[in-house]
């Protein structure tokens, strides 16, 4: 499996071996072992899976407490996927990571714990899958404007995005829970 880091280093795209020929495809998308060679250490007890149309942002999201560990990757369609670096003790407080993950490209994104994430469909529709490494607590989700100036965010967007009332109800960097 090939890791790169992006511009915020704990964050990592995983590209798995893809086996295919003219039945369809095989790989893998999540081996303990593989995964620890490259620091991440992860349990994860829950799944989850959304669909979007295209121009749907979803986020930035994260959590005060019980903070969540994601590895994300598109089952169908494609995605312009951000993630904020939001741990106040890091030199990368604030700093931004972009990366375009579709179903073609079979890529996965780790995003460890101290991080808001959101994504914006690009494509018709898209089906997202990601694990995380603790249970989803609703009194400890927040969200950060998704189109904060601050955070200089550029979004492929060829109109208004289609948010939901939490995410339009965002806060800014300069006013947000930091972990």
């Amino acid at each position: 499996m090939k890791v790169t880091e992006t511009a915020l280093p704990e964050v990592l795209v995983f590209e798995p071996r893809v086996f295919e020929d003219e039945r369809g495809f095989f790989l893998e998308t999540w081996n303990e072992r593989v995964f620890a060679d490259h620091g991440v250490h992860a349990r994860f007890v829950q799944d989850n899976h959304s669909r979007s149309v295209r121009g749907v942002v979803r986020g930035l999201h994260y959590q005060v407490q019980q903070t969540q560990g994601k590895l994300l990757r598109v089952l169908s369609g494609a995605i312009f996927d951000v993630v904020v670096d939001l741990r106040c003790s890091s030199p990368r407080f604030g700093q931004v990571a972009t990366i375009e993950l579709s179903s073609d490209s079979h890529r996965m994104l780790w995003v460890p714990e101290g991080f808001a994430h959101g994504f914006m469909v690009t494509s018709d529709r898209a089906d997202v899958a990601y694990k995380a490494t603790d249970f989803y607590a609703p009194q400890f989700e927040r969200t950060l404007l998704w189109n904060d100036p601050a955070l200089g965010i550029r979004w492929p967007l060829d109109g208004p995005p289609l948010l939901s009332a939490k995410d339009m109800a965002g806060l800014p960097l300069a006013v947000t829970e930091t972990l």
